[in-house]
């Protein structure tokens, strides 16, 4: 039964000491900004695109709070009490409570009203915001006691030690509870969250029932206890959590953080940001203003949290032409230039007197500025090919940005994939894209790193570079997949073949909160083997598999992917696709692990799907029989990559190669022709 219908008859209002509250609505109601749905759970019926409510109260001489539930605002609607702006909605997709203070005297005897709608009516066609709102209350009290009605201490360890974590806290239903805290510089709150640097917390809650989780980050478990308060209570509670995902030798990244101070969107203060980080257990963050550098070390050193990671200065070189994460840089140095015009002039303007720094494409299937780096006008992807004429501009690109999710979680690993297969030796990158304290969580998505990690404070940003620069990574989004090829080589690794077959182990962790459910291998992008595994609750190992597959007579690499299902929880929710493609969504986790390059042939060097193309295009000449004949012992990438070099030249690949000659052709070259053909056939 869908959650909405369910709690219709469950009134939330907390059990109260003083006066009478008013409910105005015990239901949730359904607004539509727009004229379609915007996602398939809403329905196509709804109740407008405006709430008006009108009551009778006793109109007193103090302020008072309106209180109300309110789910998938992803858009600004405004909050009017007899025509006055209380304020706006949260903005955020997460099922939760809202708090708003009436101010004295604005409450009548009669006629009152209370008001919800869109800050900007939308009017085109097409989907705008769906939201559930409603639950509705009066409470005749400030808002600021209605939060401290009763009082909570809780401590979080880690065996013995307090450790920087993040508190959710939930009302009996599992929606996000506000808290009432007081001025605490090692504290971030938000609606339903709180990190704290000491392992300590101190905040105010209404009287109610309520469930508060401890956790920090995917490498650990959860641990939660239910209260109940009643007026003037003060409860202490202790929360155990330890490391249920051991990485030794992989430090955690996330190369794309953002603050409000520095970015002017979101809402993270540089001592906020830096308490997300270190709540989130992120070991090797990445700071990437837009086109500005920050240095987030000395708010890191005055809340103390300093020695649980160490800072990599960058920026979000924010571009007409797409926007692209670079690091390390120098703060003494001017930032880079993000006045360019094409891919070729970031890659030719460095800062002056630094070592050359990493270059991430970030969100390449999302519109910003009007240009979309991937769009299919100018970039074939399964072939990798720019149609601009512009050399790719980094050496690594996101395949997972859990604050920009997509539509088909696999879209930009297929994009990776053709990067690989035109032969650039990009890595995959995991991140948050985060702005905020807790609207998108910092580190959701991250980046592991080949490198030593015993002392987060004191990493060896060098080595970790180096790693990143060779592909030396795992990317994760609640899951770890590590891939190790012949038993001793791994991510960003030539991996040396004796035999016409190798043995490859996958081994797939995860937090007791996380399940995965499959695991996946792909060659040069195409999935070779598959395994359903057992969606456990266990922590730490989710699976493992280790299969022997044989080796083509050409290079590939490997990629190794596990998924699971989306479960719903509240300390670890998911974001919706930020530009969906699709009305439908299906939340997931995924890990990745980064490229095994095999070099089958046994020269001593990789080479890719393109370097075997251009050899037998070459070798071919104009005789397309000997290119048939010769493409049947290269795979389906191959193809393609043939493919793109033939409709350049013939205007189509049948102008080359005649249909009776493509009947004969492998399956795999029919295959990898037939998807270039169809991939670029309206751009060339």
């Amino acid at each position: 039964m869908n959650l909405f219908v369910r709690i219709v008859f469950f009134c939330w209002v907390p059990v109260l000491s003083y006066g009478q509250v008013i409910i105005l609505t015990d239901r949730l109601h359904h607004l539509r900004n727009g004229s379609q749905p915007q996602w398939d759970e809403f329905s196509v019926e709804n109740e407008g695109n405006r709430l008006r409510l009108t009551f009778s109260a006793e109109p007193g001489n103090q302020e008072k709070c309106l209180a109300l539930r309110q789910y998938n605002v992803n858009e600004k609607w405004k909050v009017l009490f007899n025509e006055q702006l209380l304020g706006e909605l949260v903005l955020d997709e997460k099922d939760m409570l809202s708090y708003f203070s009436i101010p004295k005297g604005l409450i009548r005897a009669s006629g009152n009203a209370v008001e919800i709608l869109p800050a900007v009516v939308m009017t085109a066609e097409g989907r705008g915001n769906d939201i559930r709102v409603g639950q509705i209350s009066l409470i005749p009290l400030p808002l600021e006691k209605v939060l401290h009605q009763a009082t909570v201490e809780i401590e979080v360890r880690e065996g013995n030690t307090l450790l920087p974590c993040r508190i959710t806290v939930t009302d009996a239903s599992g929606t996000l509870q506000p808290i009432g805290v007081t001025h605490n510089p090692a504290q971030a709150a938000r609606a339903g969250f709180l990190y704290t640097a000491t392992g300590k917390a101190h905040f105010g809650l209404p009287a109610g029932e309520y469930v508060l989780y401890a956790n920090r980050g995917t490498e650990y478990g959860v641990d939660s206890v239910r209260i109940f308060l009643k007026p003037g209570d003060h409860v202490e509670k202790k929360l155990f959590i330890r490391k249920e995902v051991p990485t030794p030798g992989w430090v955690s990244s996330d190369t794309h953080i953002h603050t409000f101070t520095h970015s002017g969107h979101g809402d993270a203060t540089d001592e906020e940001r830096v308490l997300t980080i270190a709540g989130e257990g992120l070991e090797l963050p990445v700071i990437t203003d837009h086109n500005v550098l920050v240095n987030l070390l000395p708010a890191a050193k005055k809340m103390g949290v300093n020695a649980f990671f160490t800072l990599i200065p960058g920026m979000e070189l924010t571009t007409s032409i797409g926007h692209f994460n670079v690091f390390p840089v120098d703060l003494d140095q001017p930032p880079p230039n993000h006045r360019v015009n094409s891919w070729d002039e970031i890659l030719g303007k460095k800062q002056t007197g630094t070592p050359e720094y990493n270059v991430i494409l970030n969100h390449a299937r999302d519109l910003h500025g009007d240009f979309r780096p991937f769009d299919a006008k100018h970039h074939v992807a399964p072939a990798g090919q720019s149609l601009l004429g512009w050399k790719f501009p980094g050496n690594s690109m996101e395949v997972i940005n859990s604050g920009a999710t997509q539509s088909d979680p696999m879209q930009l690993f297929r994009d990776w994939f053709g990067l690989l297969n035109r032969g650039l030796r990009v890595a995959p990158v995991g991140s948050s894209d985060s702005h905020t304290v807790s609207r998108y969580l910092v580190g959701q998505a991250r980046t592991y790193i080949r490198c030593g990690d015993e002392d987060p404070g004191n990493i060896n940003v060098s080595e970790a570079m180096e790693s990143f620069r060779q592909g030396k990574v795992m990317v994760s989004y609640g899951l770890v997949t590590e891939l190790t090829v012949g038993a001793v080589f791994g991510p960003g690794e030539l991996a040396q073949t004796a035999t016409k077959s190798t043995k490859v182990a996958i081994r797939v962790t995860g937090p007791s909160w996380a399940r995965a459910s499959r695991i996946s291998l792909y060659a040069n992008g195409i999935l070779i083997r598959q395994e359903k595994i057992e969606a456990s609750n266990r922590p730490g190992l989710k699976g493992e598999v280790s299969w022997d597959i044989q080796v083509p007579s050409h290079d590939v690499f490997l990629v190794a992917i596990a998924e699971g299902p989306g479960d719903k929880l509240p300390f670890w929710q998911f974001a919706r696709p930020y530009q969906p493609t699709s009305s439908a969504w299906s939340p997931g986790v995924i890990g990745a692990s980064g490229a095994v390059f095999v070099d089958a042939d046994r020269d001593g060097i990789w080479s890719s799907s393109w370097d075997y193309a251009q050899r037998l295009t070459d070798r071919a000449g104009d005789n397309p029989r000997r290119l048939l004949k010769n493409l049947r012992e290269y795979d389906e990438a191959v193809a393609i990559q043939v493919g793109s070099i033939l409709r350049p030249k013939y205007g189509s690949i049948f102008n080359f190669v005649p249909p009776r000659l493509f009947k004969r052709a492998a399956s795999q070259t029919r295959s990898g022709l037939g998807i270039y053909e169809q991939a670029s056939a309206d751009q060339l």
